[in-house]
């Protein structure tokens, strides 16, 4: 860093009177940049955020679905595997969640719908070579007893029957998926897992040395799970565990933002919406969602204007973007990048 100017100057000696006015308004330029220079150390950055550019369109990315539908022990899997594959990818959805959230519809998978957030997470996976493998819950929400062991005998048959048992295995859950994970991490030997949006389940485990590395993906608004991931981040730590964590901050909408992020949602549609969200006072004046998608009577309002959807199903897709603006308890792809650097940076 620059010195603060402390150094001492030594006298000049035989200076010239035409010097001194030089000499004075160098010494002045200099303090006048230093205070700047220190003064714009301590400012706070801009609390404007802009989203990443990330649109929907799979084709921007080296991968293309083409995802394999089974169903073994009473649930179903749905999975890939690129060429070459470096690692392995368990993905755990959320309650309510399926393993159909995270494909796009396709031949091979006719039920597959696509959710914004997951199917991008995939992308990204796929992009970087890692085989991702999704499961769905028993239940609305993931379980933790038998349901562990289930799990865990899939993911092993799973490998092994593609061979791949030799590669490094990472997990990561959202949600109910997150709690999920932090237990498995248990039973199965992870390099490293994330947990987004979950605190896990650290207050009814004993966490050993040789737990995985933890990264907590997290959304701050929601102020009692920030304190409970400050809390197991030290208590993991105190163990000699890896961890770090990631905030997602809430950002505001734009004319095109659901056009980006939704695909069949063209831009005529979501410019509309994003009249209507602002007309409604849904949004405020610099396009910042005043409440959480979940909680907000937007479709009654697309009624109400008789504005139509091109597909009855992408409410679901419209509700997760607006959970994602809001930043309070959403999947999210914005941090894939952070998040799979995490992945690779502890696999050996």
């Amino acid at each position: 860093m620059p010195s603060r100017g402390n150094k001492s100057v030594k006298p000049w000696h035989g200076t010239n009177n035409s010097q001194v006015p030089v000499l004075i308004t160098f010494l002045i330029l200099i303090l006048v940049v230093s205070i700047l220079f220190f003064h714009n150390i301590g400012e706070k950055p801009s609390s404007s955020f802009r989203i990443p550019k990330q649109t929907w369109n799979s084709s921007e990315y080296p991968v293309q679905f083409h995802p394999n539908v089974e169903f073994r022990n009473g649930t179903d899997l749905i999975w890939q595997i690129p060429d070459s594959p470096k690692a392995v990818l368990f993905l755990a959805h959320g309650c309510n969640g399926r393993a159909v959230n995270f494909w796009d519809r396709s031949p091979s998978c006719p039920n597959c719908i696509g959710l914004p957030e997951e199917r991008l997470i995939v992308l990204h996976a796929l992009a970087r070579k890692f085989a991702v493998l999704t499961i769905s819950s028993a239940g609305r929400c993931w379980s933790f007893g038998e349901e562990r062991l289930i799990i865990k005998g899939i993911i092993r048959w799973w490998v092994e029957k593609n061979k791949i048992e030799k590669l490094p295995l990472v997990a990561l859950g959202a949600s109910s998926g997150g709690y999920f994970v932090s237990v498995l991490a248990t039973d199965l030997r992870f390099g490293s897992i994330t947990l987004m949006i979950a605190e896990g389940m650290f207050d009814q485990m004993d966490i050993t040395k040789d737990y995985p590395p933890t990264l907590f993906v997290h959304m701050p608004k929601d102020r009692y799970r920030k304190v409970k991931i400050d809390e197991n981040m030290e208590a993991l730590r105190n163990k000699g565990i890896d961890v770090a964590e990631i905030k997602c901050i809430e950002f505001p909408l734009s004319p095109s933002f659901l056009a980006d992020r939704i695909p069949g949602l063209d831009r005529t549609i979501s410019s509309k919406l994003f009249e209507l969200f602002r007309d409604k006072g849904f949004i405020d004046k610099n396009g910042y969602m005043r409440n959480d998608g979940r909680a907000i009577r937007w479709k009654a309002a697309l009624r109400e204007n008789k504005i139509i959807l091109p597909e009855k199903h992408l409410d679901h897709h419209i509700t997760e973007e607006l959970n994602l603006a809001f930043a309070y308890h959403e999947m999210t792809s914005l941090q894939s990048g952070p998040i799979f650097d995490w992945f690779e940076s502890h696999m050996h």
